[in-house]
């Protein structure tokens, strides 16, 4: 990732930012939401962190370097809300094309009896922070 930024550095104008925008190295908890709005986890997800890591060391890297200089820096709570038992499941295949990713069989079976045991009106609700860095080229 080193590489790409110092090919974003080569093809920004002078002062040109740099949005860096991807989900937190942490592991995304798994829950249902109540219609009350009531979050409860039901199993955090143990997908691995590596790559997301190691973007964050390439981006420390290219600071270091004095390519860029951070500008600003959120992180945002993101929730995924997800309607059936399948799309979960097919939601979670998304990560298994992305890199290593354990199987998760034991969070589908805790989330089917976890679902089976509320009110009609819970919803499955993945939570997972966002971070947002604005970068601005340095000459």
């Amino acid at each position: 990732m080193v590489h790409a930024l110092r090919e974003a550095h080569r093809v920004l104008k002078p002062e040109g930012l740099l949005l860096d925008v991807r989900p937190a190295p942490v592991h995304r908890r798994v829950g249902l939401m109540s219609h009350a709005r009531q979050w409860k986890l039901v199993a955090p997800m143990r997908e691995n962190l590596d790559d997301d890591r190691a973007a964050n060391a390439a981006v420390k890297t290219a600071i270091r370097e004095r390519l860029f200089k951070r500008q600003a820096y959120a992180s945002l709570g993101l929730n995924r809300h997800i309607d059936t038992i399948s799309d979960f499941r097919a939601w979670l295949q998304e990560f298994s094309t992305l890199g290593p990713f354990p199987p998760h069989d034991w969070m589908v079976r805790k989330v089917e009896t976890a679902l089976a045991n509320s009110s009609r009106k819970t919803k499955l609700v993945v939570r997972g922070p966002l971070e947002i860095r604005v970068l601005r080229k340095l000459p």
